[in-house]
């Protein structure tokens, strides 16, 4: 298929302005950094706690209204065996702002914690936090394949290029600006992003809906005229299984570094809440568009445009239907607007997932584990090789599958069952709690997860669960809010091993204040100038020395 010049020239057009401002953010970046009395490492992680609240609420809404909201509540509401009805996205991240609004804002902010992980590290250790931090890693590197998967997939479609070199052209540009000036690059092109997709969407939507290849948007909705109908049916029976979903989303968010980066950045506590609930309003409102474009895709006779048939869903690219609407259902000029902003937009949370990821691998892991003693600079460069690293494994897991819906919902799955928990108890619950619960739920979180299975992924459903359906194809259609149930369970192991850890330590005369003595295990980030401190006091005391060995000579 020949290249389409026009819609690869749209698409450089605003990847440049993306990447520039991304440059101009790391200019910004270097002039906080000498501004900056605290550490050098947290401009980078969290851009020096002193982001404007304007920069704040974009950065917040655009890092959750990325790649994988956009196309997959589009892809929910044209997929003929969902619809509308099943696109919970907009409802269950306007609850998840408030949640962690309400709750989740203060204690994070109370100790001036840099990252999720440093309060699992303050309580239960090096260890155990490690380990903790492979279900919170897992989640960052499927909503990054989820995120590149939307990219490479909206690249694809519209320059007719196979979808694994536009994944590799995507990742490569959001990799670039994301080493270039971590969270300022980051925060500052999510504005130019938001705007893009607000803009270039709703540009779009009117002359999708007055496609004359589109059938009445209204009927289209209760009546089966090119496929069943898109509002979608949510039978009683199905009524867990949904409620599961809006948990799952809803809950599992809280769960992200990124949500947390966000709040840690502004100024005061009030101005991180004010972010949340300005989100909260936001991220439902940015939602309408494409799930308009999915209902009239649904509505749309494919025969009659330039598309052809077998329809986007017999083809199995349901995944990608809000990038082929655009492409096939708009005119030329205005398919090329809403293709590059869309392009660009995108991209607004895997730069977010990107630094999220590493920030807690080059402070977490690499500065209070492997090696102590690393300096401010030393930690920064190992911040952007992670960002190297899992943005190199997450353009691979987004060329493995075409469903943008997928990694998105798998991704809040491994946090919501295994990380919701955790986060909880750590937060409200830390008195009752201990690392030997923690251990022992996570291992039960994890095997709980594997029996039940996800077919999408391969992994084989072996625990039968009430209210099962066995479909034609022998997999189990779960009507069982089986993802809640699994929280809850987790929730309840942890405090009661904790509980018998307790019992048993006192049985054997000791203390139990002792297992919460763990403060040796977080290793303090050093500001420059106490780094420029401790390395004069070095050299003076060999200075010393070396005095004290020539006069015993002479």
């Amino acid at each position: 298929m020949a290249v389409n010049w026009p819609g690869l020239l749209s698409i450089g057009v605003f990847y440049l302005i993306v990447l520039g401002t991304g440059i101009w953010a790391s200019r910004k970046s270097k002039r906080e950094e000498k501004k900056c009395t605290g550490n050098r490492s947290e401009v980078t992680m969290v851009g020096g706690r002193n982001l404007s609240i304007w920069v704040s609420i974009f950065t917040m809404t655009a890092t959750w209204v990325g790649g994988g909201y956009i196309l997959g509540n589009a892809e929910v509401a044209y997929d003929p065996t969902k619809g509308l009805v099943w696109a919970t996205g907009p409802i269950a991240f306007a609850i998840n702002m408030v949640i962690g609004a309400l709750f989740f804002v203060k204690p994070i902010r109370s100790k001036n914690y840099v990252t999720l992980m440093d309060p699992f590290q303050e309580k239960y250790g090096n260890t155990v936090a490690a380990f903790l931090f492979i279900p919170a890693l897992i989640g960052d590197i499927l909503w990054i394949a989820c995120i590149l998967g939307a990219l490479g997939g909206t690249v694809s479609v519209v320059m007719d290029i196979s979808s694994s070199l536009a994944v590799s052209i995507s990742a490569a540009v959001a990799i670039v600006y994301t080493l270039m000036g971590g969270l300022y690059s980051v925060a500052y092109t999510d504005v130019i992003q938001l705007t893009f997709m607000l803009l270039g969407l709703w540009l779009c939507v009117p002359f999708i809906l007055t496609s004359p290849t589109s059938a009445n948007f209204t009927v289209a909705a209760v009546s089966t005229l090119y496929q069943e109908p898109w509002l979608g049916k949510l039978e009683l029976e199905q009524a867990g299984r949904w409620i599961d979903d809006v948990l799952l989303l809803a809950f599992g968010g809280i769960c992200y570094q990124a949500f947390y980066q966000r709040v840690l950045s502004t100024a005061t506590d009030s101005q991180a809440k004010l972010t949340c609930y300005a989100g909260a309003i936001l991220c439902p409102i940015l939602g309408i568009p494409s799930l308009i474009i999915g209902a009239a895709a649904a509505s749309t006779n494919w025969n009659q445009t330039s598309f052809g048939t077998p329809t986007p869903y017999e083809q199995g690219k349901s995944g990608m239907i809000l990038p082929i609407a655009l492409q096939h259902l708009c005119p030329f000029v205005v398919s090329l607007i809403g293709m590059g902003a869309l392009a660009a937009s995108v991209m607004s949370s895997v730069d977010s997932a990107l630094l999220s990821a590493a920030s807690q691998l080059g402070r977490n892991i690499f500065k209070n584990i492997v090696y102590k003693q690393a300096s401010e600079k030393m930690i920064i460069v190992v911040v952007k090789v992670s960002v190297f690293i899992c943005g190199l494994m997450g353009a691979g897991l987004a060329m493995l599958s075409r469903s943008i819906h997928l990694f998105w919902i798998v991704s809040a799955d491994v946090l919501y069952s295994m990380m919701t928990p955790q986060v909880t108890c750590i937060f409200y619950l830390s008195k009752w709690v201990n690392k030997y619960g923690a251990c022992s739920g996570l291992v039960l979180a994890i095997l709980l997860r594997v029996l039940v299975g996800e077919p999408m992924i391969g992994l084989p459903d072996v625990l039968p669960l009430p209210w099962d359906k066995i479909q034609e194809d022998g997999h189990r259609y779960r009507l069982f809010p089986f993802r809640t149930a699994i929280m809850l369970i987790t929730t309840a192991t942890i405090l009661l091993t904790s509980r018998i850890a307790t019992c048993l330590s006192k049985k054997r005369g000791k203390s139990g204040a002792e297992e919460d003595k763990n403060s040796h295990y977080m290793a303090p980030l050093q500001t420059e100038k106490e780094e420029m401190e401790k390395l004069n006091k070095e050299q003076s005391h060999s200075s010393s020395q070396e005095r004290d060995e020539l006069n015993e000579k002479s």
